[in-house]
This record gives structure tokens, C-alpha cells and sequence, in this order.
């Protein structure tokens, strides 16, 4: 398809996230219901907007949250993750999990106390028109709420999506700022997944657009610019949702999952047999990439990548093929031929070829790493397997997989696993540092677990170097948080 042709495909459409791709191609309002099916019997089963995935359905503000255990004082600041949360759904036919509006959950601590949880839409301007606000800002020409990652850059607060919409900046407590384009230095899509180089105090995205015939590494500085840009010719416009940074290294995988331009589908990315699966690997300053071809495999996230000599390491989760964004009956949510597993790959510059290994074979996904190692080797790394993620994803009846946080040890080959009980489905685990931290693992995993009994989530709280013990602290909230993406710390 021509670049006119496609930007007619997507002239006037609404923006979709599809699992944290937001790609200008269908809507979930009353256009796409028109040309759904009807809701059928009252039996009918929609797994990613029940029980774990439920959505909630107002904003709430606690203060002084109870708590079991204690809180290490040395935690101070706030635990911050988005997740889709569709606002105004008129069908569920017509919605697909990874499109609905970005609701972002936060706790502040400090002292020792729990101060506050609140939890807020991100105000673009179709959430500002459901709830019946003004857009005080001007629209972006591709506008959506962004539901995949929340990150802190330089005291800025940033909520990200990729394929698309622009960043949205939110203050402390949660409200939106508005619409952020770096200054004006952003030039078209960003991504929902950065890389923060603390050495080096650089931040970096890959981005991608269905419109673009390339990929694009951008570098933003201290200040909040982007000051380079590197295009990545590519076919077939790829979904590529993370990426992998070193020393002196950019990673980029090209998997088989790419643009699907076709009418009337609410999801338009499919599994595509003829694209050839690939990892590249170019200069953070720019210059050729080189390609390894790899099997047909679909990667969802990096843990981290490093140099050794004269390779490139990446740990990272992946899904055996076919993965369907769009799922089986092209809405509802993805659907996945086998659980994803913690892999490594070892990218030979010398001998010019990709060796895998399966690191952990249990079903785990969203991998976080000790950030103050982005890009530089790293022994421990952290993982989740909620299990009505998983039982949804497969088809498989309920309570087929359990729940649990998981840290690996990459040095020994040792894991430990935190477990929780039924219905207590865990999200990502983030590790914070202790404030006077001597190691690697010296620190905390925060994750919010949803806690049955009262059908409400807690914020837990995990010693990182103790890590199958009882919880330091449960913090509880008044309300589920629904299984969603990514989060950060966001510390004083």
C-alpha cells in the first residue's frame, strides 16, 4: 500500500490502543456498534471486562489507607500504573481490552504512612467529552487517552501510549497537565516503552506509526527535547512495542505481527506468515543496522540488554507463534498459542547470528530490571504471572495457572517465587532501591495484588533480598485496580 493510500485508510479515525499500540484506525463508540453483532443472551462471556478485568467506574480519593505490616520509611514518593479502563462502552463486540481509555492508580507514601490512593482518567479530549469537561488544550491531530506505561523524566509526570497519540503530562496528584510534544520537538508517534540511560541521563524510544515505511530511535536529553532522530527503513509497517539499549547500542526486533489496513476490523494488526522475524542492531548515534534473522517467535518485553565482548545479550519474554493482537474473534482481547516465558538472546556481532535460551520456563510476563542498570549487565530481574491474564490469553477454564511475583537470579540460574492465593492476581512488580542501598537487589518490589476477600486490590510490598518471606507491608485500597500494563516509582 502507497503512503497516500494508507494515510486515506486512516484519515478521520479515532485513535486505538492495542496493547499499548494506539494506531489511528477504529473507534468504540456507536460507529463500530452499528456494525457489530447484537449483545446476544445475557450467558455471553467477555473475560477481559469481568472479574480481574473489570473496569471501575468512577475517580476516588482515600486518605490515611489501613495497612498490615510496616512500610519502610525510606519509601518516599509515589507508585504509579496505567492500564486500560474503557469509559462509556456501548458494546462489548466492538471493544477490544487494550483499547479502553488510560486510568492511571497511584499511592503516595511517606514517613512510613500510606497517605493517599487515588485513581484518574487521563483527560484527552474524548474522555474530557464522556465525562462532560472542557478541553482547555488544543486537540492533537491524533488524540487518545494513554493507557500503556507511566513514567517520570526531570520532575515531569508522563503517561505513554505508541503508534500515535502524544505523551499526556499528569502533576502529583494525578490531574492532567495536558498534551506533551517535547517542546515541540516530538515529530509525529512516540512509544510506551523508554529506555533511561542514568549514566549517561538519556532517555530513549523507539517509535513507529502504520503510516511510516520506517522505525524511528529517538534520543531526549535532560531538558526534555528530542535532539536525535534516527529512521530505520522496515516493510510491512511491524508493531513493535519495547526495544533494547546498551553501552553503545540500540536493539530493535522486527517480529511478524504488522499492519492490517482491512475494513471493519476493530484491532488492525494481524500475524502475518510472510514477515520474516528479525532482530536489529545499531549505534545509539545513528548509523546501519545490521539484521539477524530469528525464528517466527513474538517478543512482548525486555527485561534489559547488555555487551560482553563481542556480543549483545537481551533477556526478554516471549510467545510462541501465532500471537493475534486481535484475538480469535477479532475483539474481546489477544489470544496466545502458548504462555510467555523469560528468554535470553545472545546476538553474536562476530559470527553474525542469535543464539536463544530459555531462562525460565513458568508463565511470566512484564520484566523489570533495577533501573539504575538500564543498559548495562544487571544479575536480577523481576517478573509476574497473573493467572487470569494467562487462563484468558490460552482459553483455559479458570485457576489453570496460578499467581505470583517471581525473582531471578541470572548469575546462579536460581529463581524464587512469591506466591498468592486464588483470585489474587498480581500486576508488575517495579523494584525501588533502598535509600542506603549496597547491592543490586538491596531494595523493595512494589505491585498491586488483588486481594478477594475483599474484593478490593492492595499495594504490596516485598523485601527484594527476602523475597519468599511475608510481605513488609500490604496497603489497602478501597477499590480493585484492574489488571492492566506498566508503572513506575516516582520517588521525592
Amino acid at each position: 500500500m502507497t503512503e497516500p493510500n494508507r494515510r486515506n485508510v486512516l484519515r478521520g479515525a479515532a485513535a486505538l490502543a492495542i496493547s499499548g499500540v494506539a494506531a489511528t484506525y477504529g473507534s468504540t463508540g456507536s460507529a463500530l456498534a452499528a456494525q457489530s453483532p447484537s449483545l446476544g443472551t445475557p450467558k455471553e462471556h467477555f473475560p477481559f471486562i469481568e472479574g480481574a478485568f473489570a473496569p471501575v467506574k468512577e475517580e476516588v480519593t482515600a486518605f490515611d489507607l489501613p495497612v498490615t505490616g510496616r512500610i519502610p520509611k525510606d519509601l518516599c514518593g509515589r507508585y504509579l500504573r496505567t492500564g486500560p479502563n474503557v469509559l462509556g462502552l456501548e458494546d462489548p463486540r466492538a471493544h477490544h481490552w487494550m483499547l479502553g481509555e488510560g486510568m492511571v492508580h497511584g499511592v503516595r507514601l511517606r514517613d512510613g504512612k500510606a497517605e493517599w490512593y487515588r485513581n484518574r482518567w487521563v483527560r484527552s479530549s474524548g474522555v474530557a467529552a464522556k465525562l462532560g469537561e472542557r478541553y482547555p488544550w488544543p486537540v492533537p491531530a491524533e488524540d487518545f487517552a494513554p493507557n500503556t506505561h507511566v513514567i517520570s523524566h526531570h520532575g515531569r509526570i508522563l503517561t505513554l501510549q505508541e503508534s500515535g497519540a502524544p505523551p499526556y503530562e499528569l502533576d502529583g496528584e494525578l490531574n492532567t497537565v495536558g498534551p506533551f510534544d517535547f517542546s515541540g520537538s516530538l515529530e509525529g508517534s512516540y512509544t510506551a516503552h523508554t529506555k533511561f540511560d542514568a549514566q549517561a541521563d538519556e532517555l530513549h524510544a523507539v517509535t513507529y506509526h502504520p503510516t511510516w515505511d520506517h522505525v524511528r530511535h529517538l534520543m531526549v536529553d535532560r531538558t526534555g527535547r528530542v535532539v536525535r532522530t534516527t529512521r530505520i527503513p522496515v516493510t510491512d509497517s511491524p508493531m513493535m512495542h519495547d526495544f533494547g539499549l546498551t553501552k553503545n547500542y540500540v536493539v530493535v526486533f522486527d517480529v511478524p505481527v504488522t499492519f492490517d489496513p482491512r475494513p471493519g476490523k476493530v484491532v488492525p494488526y494481524k500475524w502475518n506468515t510472510e514477515h520474516q522475524a528479525r532482530v536489529g542492531v545499531m549505534k545509539r548515534d545513528g548509523g546501519p543496522v545490521r539484521w539477524f534473522g530469528v525464528d517466527q517467535v513474538f517478543y512482548s518485553h525486555t527485561l534489559n540488554a547488555y555487551e560482553q565482548g563481542s556480543t549483545v545479550v537481551v533477556d526478554l519474554t516471549t510467545m510462541p507463534a501465532p500471537f493475534e493482537v486481535a484475538g480469535k474473534q477479532g475483539f474481546g482481547g489477544p489470544s496466545a498459542s502458548g504462555p510467555p516465558v523469560l528468554e535470553r538472546w545472545t546476538i553474536d556481532l562476530a559470527q553474525g547470528r542469535v543464539r536463544r535460551r530459555v531462562l525460565d520456563d513458568r508463565p511470566q510476563e512484564f520484566p523489570r530490571v533495577n533501573e539504575s542498570l538500564v543498559s548495562r549487565r544487571h544479575r536480577y530481574g523481576y517478573s509476574a504471572s497473573p493467572g487470569e491474564l494467562f487462563d484468558v490469553y490460552l482459553d483455559k477454564p479458570a485457576d489453570t495457572f496460578g499467581n505470583a511475583l517471581l525473582k531471578h537470579d541470572l548469575q546462579s540460574g536460581r529463581s524464587e517465587v512469591h506466591r498468592f492465593g486464588r483470585g489474587a492476581d498480581a500486576s508488575e512488580a517495579v523494584f525501588v532501591p533502598s535509600a542506603r542501598s549496597k547491592s543490586e537487589d538491596d531494595g523493595y518490589a512494589l505491585a498491586y495484588v488483588n486481594n478477594p476477600d475483599r474484593n478490593a486490590s492492595d499495594l504490596v510490598i516485598l523485601s527484594a533480598q527476602d523475597f519468599t518471606a511475608k510481605p513488609l507491608a500490604r496497603i489497602h485500597l478501597p477499590r480493585p485496580v484492574p489488571l492492566g500494563f506498566h508503572g513506575s516509582w516516582v520517588a521525592d
